[in-house]
């Protein structure tokens, strides 16, 4: 599977980095030119999940954009993309991804020690920034998953707490051990504790401190509203939306049927949205 944009839109697409991991996908050497990285090192969540910390020499990134990771696998450079959790000031380098089960290269990747070499494409890529985002009152980050990461990168910059009065992060997973980057989200937490409120979901595990469900489905029962203390509507709401293709699409319709619209850069609404897969 390709990675692809609808570009001019802002509601931006791109193949999902977990769904590209085979030898005859995406080949990166025909597709970017590369730098060396070194692994600084590498963090085990739970038996999937896992975040890869390295230095290399990139370009200047905007939060919110993505990065391309490959290793040189039999005859091939094998790479996929990945967004940065990392503010764009900070250093080292780190993503946010899942192991895919026989998957040539995020196997590889999970293995790699301080010091290991791999290849990082220098340029970014990707629109799924707070510069294609309107001006709003609040600002409502929905995530599941990996996709979580892209926006603790934009959460540690300056600019979404200038911009908005409130801000809601949503992260959607199966079961509470999936539920990483606690300490950052604390942080977050002490830091803007009248503008920022962090929502977890949980679908299949019960537990007393997250809303178990989809985000679609709490969005259209009003408990997502409920939780967040804060209204949706087309005057004061923006979202931006990262993750499962299905979750995407569907609160997208959601959103619709609520009268906000979708943000495209000729017409500028109230839906921002980046599918992975």
């Amino acid at each position: 599977m390709a990675l692809y944009h609808t570009n001019p839109r802002v509601d931006i697409q791109r193949a999902h980095p977990n769904a590209i991991d085979t030898l005859s996908g995406y080949r990166g050497e025909h597709v970017a030119r590369w730098v060396e990285g070194q692994v600084i090192n590498t963090q085990r969540w739970t038996d999937q999940l896992y975040s890869l910390r390295f230095d290399a020499p990139v370009e200047p990134f905007s939060a919110g954009q993505f990065t391309k990771v490959a290793l040189d696998i039999e005859s091939d450079r094998v790479g996929r993309p990945y967004s940065y959790v990392n503010a764009p000031s900070e250093r080292p380098l780190e993503i946010y991804f899942i192991r895919v089960p026989n998957g040539p290269l995020t196997n590889r990747l999970i293995e790699l020690q301080a010091g290991d070499k791999l290849w990082v494409s220098p340029q970014p890529s990707g629109f799924f920034t707070l510069s294609e985002v309107p001006a709003a009152e609040h600002l409502w980050m929905l995530s599941t998953g990996t996709a979580l990461g892209v926006f603790l990168s934009i959460l540690k910059t300056d600019e979404p707490w200038q911009r908005f009065e409130k801000i809601v992060l949503v992260h959607a997973v199966r079961k509470a051990e999936e539920l990483n980057y606690a300490a950052i989200i604390e942080r977050l937490q002490r830091e803007h504790p009248e503008q920022f409120s962090f929502i977890p979901f949980v679908s299949r595990e019960q537990v007393d401190f997250a809303l178990c469900g989809r985000i679609p489905a709490m969005i259209e029962n009003g408990r997502l509203e409920e939780r967040a203390g804060l209204s949706i509507n087309a005057d004061q709401s923006q979202f931006m939306l990262c993750g499962n293709p299905g979750m995407v699409k569907d609160t997208t319709e959601v959103l619709l049927s609520r009268g906000l619209q979708r943000n495209r850069r000729r017409e500028p609404g109230q839906i921002t949205t980046e599918k992975y897969w």
